[in-house]
């Protein structure tokens, strides 16, 4: 997803590649920010802000960069902006508007797969700001980790330790979740 500097006509013709891109980078950006957030929401809100930070930032990219490793900044910076303004952190939680999307052939089954998700996405939400980062970049989108360091701008040996320290939290708190009878288990 590296962009080139454009021919004869320079910047114009750059500036129309790189907003096609971002059309391209949108479903991936919105997981990411969903991820960050933990709301489908706010993750809209913040994709939204991204893009358009970053269609008034167009001068400042830099042609032959990575334009999702950028766009994934630009998100992650607004919402850690936002995140020191609120001071509050949010836990995840299943809609009672999603639970009727649930009536399926096998509903039961369903339901215990959307409540293990709900409870991945609740632990997800209550790990480390910047550990979430590091999990959501390398287990949701993909990147690997050198990418993630660039992104993050943090060397690559911060995002494997951030990644472990993001797992073994996981996993334990995962683990004492189903540990749990039905009835003491967090509630969203």
């Amino acid at each position: 997803m590296r962009l080139a500097a454009g021919g004869p006509s320079g910047g114009q013709d750059l500036n129309q590649q790189v907003k096609a891109e971002m059309v391209g980078l949108l479903p991936r950006l919105r997981r990411f920010a969903y991820g960050l957030t933990g709301s489908l929401d706010d993750g809209d809100d913040l994709t939204q802000a991204a893009c358009e930070k970053a269609l008034r930032s167009l001068e400042q990219f830099t042609p032959g960069t990575r334009l999702d490793s950028w766009m994934y900044r630009i998100a992650q910076n607004l919402w850690i902006d936002r995140r020191r303004s609120q001071q509050a952190q949010r836990e995840q939680s299943m809609a009672p508007a999603d639970m009727e999307s649930l009536a399926t052939a096998d509903a039961a089954r369903e339901m215990d797969r959307r409540l293990d998700l709900a409870d991945v996405r609740r632990e997800v939400a209550l790990l480390p700001d910047d550990q979430r980062a590091v999990l959501l970049l390398v287990s949701v989108e993909g990147c690997g980790y050198r990418q993630a360091a660039e992104i993050l701008e943090i060397p690559i040996g911060t995002v494997m330790s951030r990644l472990a320290r993001a797992r073994l939290a996981l996993g334990r708190a995962l683990t004492e979740q189903k540990e749990l009878p039905e009835t003491a288990r967090k509630q969203p």
